[in-house]
């Protein structure tokens, strides 16, 4: 239904997270709310989107 998404955490900011999508070649980065993330997570950290989760790599 979904397709998969690869990202890398590029900058944490206090709630939020600054992600940039790997899987394509864009420069393109979004925000997202440190509370749909794992907690786990540190700038560098690599991220898959499936099934509206993120989960760690």
């Amino acid at each position: 239904m979904f397709e998969d998404k690869y990202y890398s955490v590029i900058k944490i900011d206090g709630d939020y997270a600054i992600l940039k999508r790997t899987d394509l070649n864009e420069d393109d980065t979004i925000l997202v709310a440190r509370a749909l993330l794992p907690l786990e997570i540190q700038e560098g950290t690599r991220l898959i989107w499936k099934n509206l989760e993120y989960t760690i790599e």
